[in-house]
């Protein structure tokens, strides 16, 4: 009976992505044409794409196993600079010719790959002496290392020399490697969603399993967990090594979605959409410990930060308060103390929601925020 409901699951999520993915390129299709679309949706839909995995595999670190890191956007320049030179290695080798080119998907689909596996390794030797520290610790050595490897890019000799100088990345790579132009992102949006919902599917499989369950029980208690006969350190850094693959292919995905890259994007703090204070916040914003609350958050706070730089609105406002929207972290750091006051576990809590559950899903959800409303009642009585 158990085999035949597993069997019954699994396909049931593939005619899920099925059709997801036959919807994406449905609506690809239809609004292909025009000229709203290409200018502005499909390279919208590109950073979407890329920081809903983002944000999605931090929250199995953060959210889920329970440690804070803020060196996760250095996994994705690894992923990003990696895909980038192998994309340009092809290319100089003659692999593929231009992006029409049949063999250029097979590259693009073996970028992506091998930016995740690079990233998962740099992850495994950053996670065995990393994971051994707790709490603040362990937020300090990550956020080194996303300081380090920024460091390390810029100084790689084979990072230099035509196209990828001292860490940045020139024109070159949107001529001939990943890079796409408006054309190319509409007619290759399909792998960044195709990607993004495969991606999603593999994190709720790990959540969903044995494994994510082990997780789950390190970060409520570890020490009753290991008490359990769990192996805490293998569950730590499986993890940590999970999370930064993900990391690496969202990684690739930026690295197609824009003409240049440069070291400086991912950088703590650079007062842009990339940085690991912006990411964190998507995932506090969206629920520490639901991958939904993460993909939902990743939207909403791209389409807040697109708002604010391109927003016509903001000319309305009056003059002192435009003043505010020039610093978007500001507006970040405001959002999240918002959230934190008024909703801890922020949306979604550690809640998921599925299209094939949804009533059901939406009902348990209504029934835990009316709880915790009663429990915020019964404690300011008490005082």
């Amino acid at each position: 009976m158990k085999k035949n409901k597993t069997a019954q699951g699994c396909l049931v999520n593939a005619v899920v992505v099925a059709v997801l993915f036959a919807g994406a390129q449905a609506l690809t299709a239809a609004l292909g044409s025009t000229n709203g679309f290409k200018l502005v949706a499909a390279p919208c839909l590109w950073q979407c794409c890329y920081l809903v995995i983002l944000a999605a595999s931090l929250n199995l670190v953060l959210g889920f196993l329970g440690q804070l890191s803020l060196g996760h956007c250095g996994f994705m320049a690894i992923g990003a600079y990696a895909a980038a030179l192998i994309s340009l290695a092809c290319e100089r080798a003659g692999v593929f010719s231009d992006k029409k080119d049949a063999m250029f998907l097979v590259v693009l689909i073996g970028c992506i790959l091998a930016a995740g596996l690079l990233s998962a390794l740099v992850g495994l030797l950053v996670g065995i002496p990393a994971l051994r520290l707790k709490g603040d610790y362990l937020a300090i050595i990550t956020l080194g290392f996303g300081m380090i490897i920024v460091n390390i890019i810029n100084n790689l000799p084979f990072c230099g020399q035509d196209g990828l100088s001292e860490g940045s990345a020139s024109a070159s790579l949107y001529k001939s490697g990943l890079g796409f132009g408006t054309k190319a992102k509409v007619s290759f949006l399909w792998v960044a969603i195709l990607t993004a919902i495969v991606c999603m599917a593999m994190m709720f499989l790990f959540i969903r399993s044995k494994y994510g369950r082990a997780i789950k029980a390190i970060r409520d208690d570890e020490i009753a967990a290991s008490a359990s006969g769990i192996n805490v350190s293998f569950y730590k850094i499986l993890t940590f090594v999970y999370s930064a693959f993900f990391a690496g292919v969202a990684g690739a995905l930026y690295a197609c979605a824009n003409a240049t890259l440069s070291t400086s994007s991912f950088a703590f703090t650079n007062g842009g959409i990339l940085n690991s204070t912006f990411v964190v916040v998507m995932v506090v914003l969206g629920g520490m410990g639901s991958l939904t609350g993460s993909a939902v958050a990743a939207v909403v706070m791209f389409l807040v930060n697109y708002q604010i730089k391109n927003g016509a609105w903001v000319a309305l406002l009056p003059a002192a308060v435009q003043g505010v929207f020039t610093y978007p972290m500001l507006v970040y750091a405001v959002v999240l103390i918002v959230v934190i006051l008024f909703r801890p576990r922020g949306i979604f809590g550690t809640y998921e929601f599925s299209l094939i559950n949804l009533p059901a899903d939406l009902k348990r959800f209504r029934a835990g925020k009316a709880a915790e409303k009663a429990e915020r009642k019964g404690v300011r009585a008490h005082a």
